[in-house]
């Protein structure tokens, strides 16, 4: 609820004012609460609205040594579901010490999220422009959904950058009484936890980022960076088709195969496996393989995706085939909610994105000139769509933007430490190989020699650094790498796969 700009920003100072606990619906054992912040952090003058936050207790509290302040990736990610799936996250030590804590970053979930029409967002125009008139009935559509959103949204809608999540993470700190924090974010919660190390050192007793954003990249190094990990993830798992007689494809080219199957799709001749009335596009394959690469428990089943596309049939209840049936849903669904759309709204995360990276694209001309470098980078993927998503998604966010990318300044008595996959499809290894040298002296990298998006329980190594450092505030060596780990000996803790493009939600998961 948004309170009405008066003076309430001075009654209700977060320092001030102690969090009214109570337990969580979902678990008794986690408490629930929410914390009252400015709108515009900026001018606190001019409304309030109420941050949604979570906390469960240290096991030990002799042993307590603070809290672990946990930053959920996305965008559009539940700090406040982090804090209640935190025993299977985090080991029994940390559990004892640390008190788990977490918000909602503002936007999203229980923390007044950004709201759109159903049925406008699924009328999103196809993301791979042909034309200069594609390109402007994008530009136009965006301009009327960022209409829509706000309308129904409310002033929330152009403050829901990150920075200004820091901002009410340092509140979250005040209210609890705590003199400083502990940190695990993961994927674009990375950007949280760098903005707050930035603009409150003295605040940070260990900060872990896992799986990092890079805040300093322009358009085409943001293009091309997530495309090269894209088919560095692809070359991983044709890689593993070559040597694993697992895979449907072993003993084919691969990677010819995987052309071929696209090549198809550009022609129209695929669909869904055993629903012939529901077109595949090359576009959907690859945000489908892309998905699969969050994890390399995937790899099976994406081989078995890849068989079952190029036969029409299906052959099991894979979540990738669920994930492409998934669109004759949304189609369905358009349908009946059609002439009561005032009335069905969706969650859209994506303006925080656009509010914390200003990717400019001019025209087509440009648009089909990233195009064509991204297909040399990617020969196989052609391009992320992660990176078509979110450029095409926030093209026309007139600007300034409250958080645009800038090289991190950080200088904190502890460093912070950056974990990677080598193969990380997502938060892509050369962001944190650049996130680590803008950190300088404030900063250590620990690579995940292995595969997949988020470091923590992907083997005793990676766990076992974090946990480290977490509690004693010890660093690995300088150069630390973990040795990759069998997919079947992983405890995965990855995103599951991101919804269709031009569905609800369809944007991108960091």
């Amino acid at each position: 609820m948004i309170t009405p700009a008066t003076r309430a920003a001075e009654r209700t100072d977060p320092a001030r004012t102690a969090i009214s606990w109570t337990p969580c619906p979902e678990d008794a054992a986690v408490d629930c609460g929410t914390i009252t912040v400015p709108i515009d952090w900026k001018h606190p003058e001019g409304g309030t609205f109420q941050v949604g936050v979570a906390r469960r207790k240290a096991t030990d509290p002799a042993a307590r040594i603070g809290v672990l302040a946990l930053g959920a990736g996305g965008p559009g990610g539940s700090g406040v579901n982090l804090v209640l799936t935190s025993q299977r996250r985090f080991s029994p030590d940390v559990l004892r010490r640390f008190d788990i804590v977490g918000l909602d970053p503002r936007g999203t979930n229980r923390s007044h999220p950004v709201v759109c029409s159903t049925d406008l967002m699924m009328q999103a125009p196809d993301p791979l422009m042909k034309s200069q008139a594609d390109f402007d009935r994008r530009v136009a559509y965006n301009e009327s959904l960022r209409a829509d959103c706000r309308a129904r949204t409310g002033p929330l809608f152009d403050h829901v950058d990150s920075l200004s999540t820091a901002a009410d993470l340092d509140a979250f700190r005040a209210a609890l009484g705590e003199r400083q924090l502990s940190f695990w974010g993961g994927s674009y919660g990375t950007l949280l936890g760098q903005l707050y190390a930035e603009r409150y050192p003295n605040r940070v007793r260990a900060f872990v980022l896992d799986s990092t954003m890079d805040h300093s990249l322009g358009t085409q190094a943001f293009m091309d960076t997530e495309t090269w990990g894209a088919q560095d993830a692809f070359d991983e798992f044709a890689a593993w088709c070559d040597r694993d007689s697992r895979c449907l494809q072993h003993g084919q080219d691969v990677k010819a195969f995987w052309r071929g199957l696209l090549e198809r799709a550009d022609r129209g001749e695929l669909h869904v496996p055993g629903e012939p009335g529901t077109p595949v596009t090359a576009l959907m394959i690859v945000d489908a393989a892309l998905g699969a690469f969050y994890d390399p428990a995937n790899w099976l089943p994406l081989s078995q995706l890849l068989a079952d596309l190029d036969s029409g049939q299906a052959t099991g209840g894979s979540a990738l085939r669920m994930s492409l049936a998934g669109a004759q849903k949304y189609d369905a669904r358009k349908s009946d909610t059609q002439a009561n759309s005032a009335e069905e709204v969706s969650p859209n995360p994506l303006q925080i994105f656009c509010l914390d990276y200003r990717l400019p694209i001019r025209d087509y001309r440009e648009f089909s000139g990233h195009l064509r470098r991204l297909a040399k980078i990617a020969p196989e993927m052609r391009y992320s769509t992660i990176a078509i998503a979110t450029t095409v998604g926030c093209l026309g966010t007139p600007g300034p933007i409250p958080n645009p990318q800038h090289r991190l300044n950080v200088r904190t008595d502890t460093p912070l430490l950056v974990a990677n996959s080598l193969h990380d499809p997502a938060t892509v290894y050369p962001w944190a190989l650049g996130t680590t040298r803008q950190l300088g002296r404030s900063g250590r990298l620990l690579t995940y020699e292995g595969w997949g998006h988020i470091v923590l329980g992907r083997g005793a190594c990676g766990n076992g650094a974090i946990d480290s450092y977490l509690l004693t505030r010890t660093l690995p060596a300088k150069g630390a790498r973990c040795p990759a780990v069998p997919p079947a000996e992983v405890s995965t803790l990855s995103e599951p796969v991101a919804p269709l493009p031009g569905t609800p939600g369809w944007s991108f998961r960091f």
